[in-house]
């Protein structure tokens, strides 16, 4: 794709009109001595979400120029050598001396942590940013950083080294007559173990951004395979060259709205008229959007000045209860027949795809990551601004209503018959140890930390299992067949299936809203099936209704995937396992292998002979034992979520009724599947 870059630093007539921004706007709270000594205090960690974290530092400042209205165009460019470089045609950092410092605006800020312009001053009204500490903690992690400005008609540089430690005081390098900041920082290795920025992650992370900033063009660039044509030493090292790099643009002016179509691509709508209402209350920017789709699962984004707060919080908190609150008024007020009150907060999220934004000047998180959004004015806001604007528009669109009341309705019926099918099931003591299913094999322990269960696919594997345990601290639950698509199944239909019903009573928690993880009996929950296509199938069931109903199981910690052996290799009276056909062909020493239908041929040749293993049915209890079981020498993999969103998606592309995304989903990863022929 051929493209010109020549889009930073847009003339911007906006910049002349808005306030100002100097360095008497710039506050000083503390130094920068502990980042690098503790770095998981201010980026979480230093794994790959860590390493990504100091993108998302850097594009916040950004990002909040934009917000603000000073800068329309943000660029993310990751070059040779693992350097980001991050630019935007905003305001520009102040570059005048600062009255407490006493050295510039840029260098206090680079390296002072908790100084900035989001502390009070005119710099900004609303901001995200890690409480202000980014572009210095960044600095402190970066073996260099390369600050550049351009304002007041100059333009201005700042390096620094490891730690923050300055290479040269701000100096002016000439006369400019453009506008904005350019930083690009190389991460430390002494910090990172492994460097690596993953091209998706920060796509899908950017995205979401441009949505949540109507106007703001952003431009992500991968430049990193081009070292001998780019110097980003020079402004504007792309300027006037067609270099084919992969490269995204997005530019979005439906905002909130846009963002909810983009999530609701894949699904069937319920109501053709997308919510949105945008106000403020109280000193709260409130922006809600939402629309109700043909699903069981709601989808409920929240975002806290433009950063992402996946655990909600007190705007998602006022939603909920405006939301239920409204629908119930609504069927009181316009008497329909045959349908009866009382909605539940879960009826009324089924189906539902919200994003809920608000910006504050004064904000709080619950935690250095912001998971979470504590200022309890949000909430307040959020629900006075969004009962009144629903209201409104369920009494305009009556056809809209109606879908959104009879979508409410069929949830709470399905409720009412899941709750009756879960009481006939999880009676008093199922869960207690005295009614556990027959087919369990339990294991002796009480404690659940030392006690773990296999949920293994058949009877023959059950036997095997049930044989080579240990019965000490090893459960087995053999499930028969395919276990019942949890993905658009109910409760009640879901307790149905003697598979799945009996995997819950062995579990201990409950489910639904009576579940507790504290109840749980095992603290190792491993899905061990077969190494083939069907073993694969049953592996994907499980884990869609792990996610879909038992996901503190997988934040936890507690759900793993057995790993058997592929082959049993045997050289004489010497036995070895691979796990790989990497492991297979090291242990061989070549690629042509004898198997059980050529052993004697294999034998005067090689003196090897190597068993494919099928399935778990096909292992004695011995080599069951010392291959998967024994923890001493098994190999189990942990399932983990790094982004509930993005499991979400694929978990409703793969098990939903969409056909045709789940057969683009197959055609665009064909090439990564391992298959077994």
């Amino acid at each position: 794709m051929e493209r010109v870059f020549d889009t930073l630093f847009l003339y911007n007539s906006m910049v002349e009109k808005k306030g100002k921004y100097g360095a008497d706007d710039i506050t000083v709270l503390e130094g920068l001595e502990a980042v690098r000594r503790r770095p998981g205090m201010y980026i979480g960690t230093t794994g790959v979400d860590g390493l990504h974290h100091l993108i998302w530092e850097i594009f916040d400042n950004s990002r909040d120029e934009a917000m603000g209205g000073f800068a329309d165009n943000v660029e993310v460019a990751l070059l040779p050598g693992n350097r980001v470089r991050v630019v935007d045609n905003g305001r520009g950092i102040p570059v005048d001396k600062h009255k407490k410092t006493k050295v510039s605006a840029l260098e206090t800020i680079m390296t002072t942590l908790h100084a900035g312009g989001k502390f009070g001053g005119e710099g900004y009204k609303y901001s995200g940013g890690l409480h202000g500490v980014g572009v210095s903690v960044v600095n402190a992690l970066s073996t260099h950083v390369r600050a550049e400005v351009h304002r007041d008609g100059g333009q201005y540089v700042q390096e620094y080294t490891r730690g923050g430690k300055k290479v040269a005081a701000t100096k002016k390098l000439g006369t400019s007559k453009k506008h904005g900041t350019i930083i690009t920082f190389e991460p430390d290795p002494i910090i990172f173990p492994e460097i690596e920025f993953h091209w998706k992650t920060i796509v899908e992370h950017l995205r979401q951004q441009a949505y949540l900033v109507r106007g703001m063009r952003l431009t992500i660039i991968d430049a990193r395979e081009f070292a001998g044509a780019l110097d980003d030493t020079k402004t504007f090292y792309l300027k006037e060259q067609a270099l084919d790099v992969p490269s995204m643009s997005f530019y979005f002016e439906g905002g909130l709205t846009s963002l909810v179509s983009f999530q609701n691509r894949h699904q069937k709508a319920m109501h053709k008229n997308i919510f949105y209402v945008e106000k403020d209350h109280d000193d709260v920017h409130v922006e809600v959007a939402l629309q109700y789709v043909d699903d069981i699962s709601a989808r409920l984004s929240a975002f806290a000045n433009n950063i992402y707060n996946p655990e909600g919080g007190m705007h998602v908190t006022g939603f909920k209860t405006a939301l239920t609150r409204t629908l119930n008024n609504y069927v009181k007020k316009a008497n329909l027949k045959g349908i009866e009150t009382g909605f539940t907060g879960d009826d009324v999220l089924e189906g539902l795809t919200a994003v809920v934004s608000v910006k504050m000047e004064e904000i709080q998180f619950e935690g250095q990551t912001k998971a979470k959004l504590g200022s309890v004015e949000a909430r307040g806001a959020v629900e006075t601004v969004f009962a009144t604007a629903f209201a409104e528009f369920l009494e305009e669109n009556p056809h809209d209503a109606k879908a959104v009341i009879m979508k409410a309705v069929l949830a709470m019926k399905a409720r009412k018959a899941a709750k009756a099918a879960k009481d006939s099931v999880l009676r008093k003591g199922a869960l207690d140890g005295m009614t556990l299913p027959g087919k369990l094999a339990d294991c002796q322990s009480k404690s659940a930390e030392d006690s773990e269960i296999f949920i293994v696919e058949g009877d023959s594997a059950g036997g095997s299992s049930k044989q080579g345990r240990d019965r000490k601290t090893q459960a087995i639950l053999p499930l028969r067949g395919k276990i019942l698509n949890v993905e658009r199944a109910r409760l009640d239909k879901m307790l149905a299936n003697n598979e799945i019903k009996a995997l819950v009573v062995a579990l201990g928690t409950a489910i639904g809203d009576t579940f507790d993880v504290e109840k749980l009996r095992y603290h190792k929950v491993i899905i061990a099936t077969d190494a083939d296509v069907d073993g694969a199938h049953i592996r994907t069931l499980l884990m869609t209704l792990f996610y879909r109903y038992f996901k503190p199981i997988i934040e936890g910690g507690y759900l793993y995937i057995a790993q058997p052996p592929l082959y049993k290799i045997k050289q004489g009276k010497e036995v070895q396992y691979a796990y790989t056909e990497e492991e297979r062909i090291a242990l061989v020493g070549h690629d042509e292998v004898t198997t059980d239908s050529d052993v004697e041929e294999g034998a005067k040749k090689t003196k090897i002979n190597v068993q494919r293993y099928k399935g778990l049915g096909e292992m004695n209890p011995d080599e069951l034992w010392e291959t998967t079981m024994d923890p001493e020498r098994r190999l189990l993999k942990r399932v983990t979520i790094e982004d509930a969103q993005e499991a979400d998606r694929v978990f409703d592309t793969l098990m939903g009724t969409d056909v045709a995304s789940r057969k683009s989903f197959i055609q665009s990863h064909a090439k990564e599947a391992t298959l077994d022929i």
